[in-house]
């Protein structure tokens, strides 16, 4: 559209893709059976449609399609692998999570921490990435679950998922990873990596918002899961209500769509990221890239501005969209919990601004970006008086 910022927010929300259009489209009017009712012909084909796309979403991590629980989005997923694994679980049981995991796995976590079960919070480096050795000190025999994300949603640090489950597996403890950043650029292999759960969003990958999953192993083990609400026999019982058959085929497609894309997408994604990055240090001084330089998003650039602030920044960088962090907590202005927790400087960490590049954008879309960006911060600098 002309006129529209360069978008580079995409750990924040992803563009709906064409393709996932245009496989949702016969299903929000013209084939509007519940796949729940299958007495008739339109009930039947919504079902098809729904294992259709159930399968599509298993065959991204190498699953079982009984194994993919639809849920609103990451954010009940979330809640649903810890309230749910932990309340099925013996009271005062205990669970281990990182540092700098989402809120949406932060906040369950201090509920059920009130509820008398015991929380472990694991530090991270100054990169953002978990000692395995440290989750493994962290593990108690009262210990059910561990909850690491697979790729962080603000400096796009990657955990190794597969180094833990190792070890969760030795000790007999779950482990679910948070793996929306992760789910349309990185190959998930859960098998190998021994994740029992698993959360995902559509939105975060080209397709709808409005739809997530819970990848829940079904055998060894065979995980106990307490709903979050009651009143249908869907997904198992562990996620009744009506499902949503245009956002559950919109996001099997973008799942299939990021599963054929594996071998391609990212590495074009990643030389976008470093040409924005080698742009940017050739014209500016005072910029720290935050986040590790090697185990990383492909199109995640975290970076710190000296002598300026980041939301003035952002403010005044009509033509690109970027972000400070967290799309969830943006209007809070606390510090990062994420840069807090890698030890960044406070006035650091208030110059830092996310950019996220994305499957649409172009090397023409960078280096313009790249001006802009130079331009306003010169600009923002010299009114301080700390031109650089």
């Amino acid at each position: 559209m002309p006129g529209e910022p360069v978008y580079l927010d995409h750990h924040a929300t992803t563009r709906v893709d064409p393709r996932v259009l245009e496989a949702m489209a016969p299903f929000w009017s013209g084939q509007f059976g519940n796949p729940s009712s299958p007495h008739h012909a339109p009930a039947r084909r919504a079902a098809d449609a729904v294992a259709a796309a159930r399968q599509q979403v298993s065959n991204l991590v190498g699953a079982d399609p009984r194994e993919v629980v639809f849920t609103s989005g990451a954010t009940e997923a979330n809640n649903l692998a810890l309230l749910g694994v932990l309340r099925a679980s013996p009271p005062g049981s205990h669970f281990v999570i990182s540092a700098i995991e989402h809120a949406s796995v932060l906040e369950p976590a201090q509920r059920l921490r009130r509820e008398g079960f015991g929380l472990t919070v694991v530090p991270v480096d100054r990169c953002g990435r978990v000692d395995p050795q440290q989750v493994e000190a962290a593990i108690t025999s009262g210990t059910v679950l561990v909850s690491v994300m697979t790729a962080n949603n603000e400096i796009g640090t990657i955990q190794p998922i597969a180094e833990i489950g190792a070890l969760c597996r030795r000790k007999g403890v779950l482990l679910h990873t948070d793996a929306v950043q992760a789910a349309a650029c990185l190959p998930m292999p859960f098998a190998e990596w021994s994740v029992d759960l698993a959360s995902f969003s559509g939105h975060k990958m080209y397709g709808p918002m409005g739809i997530g999953a819970l990848f829940v192993r079904r055998r060894d083990p065979r995980i106990a899961l307490q709903p979050l609400c009651f009143g249908g026999s869907q997904e198992q019982r562990r996620r009744p209500g009506t499902l949503p058959t245009p956002l559950i085929v919109g996001f099997g497609a973008a799942c299939q769509i990021a599963r054929e894309s594996l071998g391609v997408e990212p590495q074009r994604i990643a030389a976008l990221r470093d040409r924005l990055r080698e742009r940017l240090c050739s014209r500016l001084d005072g910029l720290a890239m935050n986040g590790d330089p090697d185990h990383r998003l492909p199109g995640n650039l975290h970076v710190s501005f000296s002598g300026v602030d980041g939301d003035a920044l952002l403010t005044a960088l009509e033509d690109v969209a970027a972000s400070s962090g967290a799309a969830c907590s943006a209007g809070d202005h606390e510090l990062s919990h994420v840069l807090r927790a890698i030890g960044l400087d406070e006035t650091l960490a208030r110059s830092s601004v996310r950019f996220g590049v994305g499957r649409f954008n172009t090397a023409e879309e960078i280096d313009r970006t790249a001006e802009i960006i130079s331009s306003v911060v010169q600009k923002l600098r010299h009114a301080k008086g700390t031109g650089q």
